[in-house]
């Protein structure tokens, strides 16, 4: 299986499936001398982790991350940094069901027709559970980034959409309720919504957003590696992204570029950010915000039909511990991904400096 790691300078590798013995990673190309806040990044799991409120998963996983290298008093020392986190709440017979069946809109399918093989306990290597990992490495890249703020919240789930713009919003308060939504009525409403579609058996989508500060001007390569065309990639690569837009995103296409473009101060930033911080594909110094849809939950605790792998229907019924939404645990995944793309091309434009 190829595709294993993200990034050219700032480099993730990851490993582990989701009822194996554990998941890791190995993160090359960290500068070294950089100070390592270990509790912070413990921190950014805790977020991510299973079983934390009413409204996710049950699955009780302390997500606890332990470092095996490329670290020494507390600093980098510009090897590879080497980290496991340890699964210790498997059920896996809560997917032996599944074994000789296919799950719908899952990786079930494919990766049985592509490797011949699969892992059905949790999807295996296609469980959201990976992104674990993916939050190591991002707490690690926001402190290599240290200035830059990346802050990331719900701002819909199903219908429920917040009208407002995010410089209307006070988003360290996103962290004040289970749903991560800076808007606390809205935050209620979604999170009752959450809990009416979970008692239903059935699952809903919505869209994180995010917002990243401070961010220099300059990072990004005007060609293939555009900035924008990193994050999209980063985004998409996350389990159930369905969609992702940034700056004015698509209502951007309904307006004249007399409205749409973005006219510059005198000091070089504009007096509108319709180019969501990004311009030619490069770092403009305004603020880069864009949103990432996601699909609903593909697993339902309710009957449904599907087929198995010599193609007979049957009928099949979801078990085990799943979230009705995964918007509220995505945010912090949302903004790791953010920070391994702008660590990779913070390190790229030191090159040229």
């Amino acid at each position: 299986m190829a595709g294993n790691s993200f990034g050219k300078l700032f480099n993730l590798t990851t490993y582990g499936e989701s009822h194996g013995v554990a998941l890791g990673g190995v993160i090359d190309g960290c500068p070294p001398g950089i100070a390592l806040d270990l509790d912070a990044i413990q921190h950014e799991l805790d977020r991510r982790k299973p079983g934390q409120s009413a409204i996710v998963t049950q699955r009780k996983e302390p997500d606890t991350v332990k470092f095996h290298s490329g670290i020494f008093e507390g600093k980098t020392t510009g090897t590879p940094i080497g980290f496991v986190i340890e699964n210790t709440n498997q059920k896996s017979h809560d997917y032996s069901h599944i074994k000789d069946s296919y799950r719908p809109s899952h990786a079930d399918y494919v990766y049985d027709k592509k490797y011949g093989i699969r892992d059905y306990r949790g999807g295996g290597r296609s469980s959201a559970r990976e992104t674990s990992c993916r939050v190591v490495a991002g707490a690690i890249a926001k402190q290599v980034l240290k200035n830059v703020e990346i802050t990331a919240y719900v701002s819909s789930v199903g219908t429920m959409k917040l009208e407002k713009p995010y410089t209307e919003l006070d988003l360290s308060k996103a962290e004040e309720n289970i749903v991560r939504c800076p808007d606390m009525d809205m935050a209620s409403q979604m999170e009752n919504y959450i809990k009416e579609v979970r008692s239903k058996g059935d699952t809903v989508g919505g869209i994180v957003s995010c917002v990243i500060k401070n961010v220099p001007v300059g990072l990004g390569e005007p060609v293939f590696d555009k900035l924008h065309a990193e994050l999209g990639k980063a985004m998409l690569s996350i389990n159930a992204v369905k969609g992702f837009e940034y700056g004015s995103g698509f209502h951007g296409s309904t307006m004249y570029g007399s409205d749409h473009n973005d006219a510059f101060n005198n000091d070089g930033s504009t007096k509108t950010n319709y180019s969501g911080g990004i311009q030619g594909g490069i770092t403009n110094g305004m603020d880069i915000y864009f949103n990432v849809a996601f699909k609903p939950v593909a697993t339902l605790i309710q009957k449904y039909e599907t087929i198995d792998k010599e193609g007979n229907t049957v009928e099949m019924q979801g078990k085990g511990r799943h979230d009705p939404c995964v918007v509220p645990r995505a945010v912090p995944i949302v903004e790791a991904m953010a920070a391994l793309v702008l660590a990779d091309f913070y390190l790229i434009n030191k090159m040229y400096s």
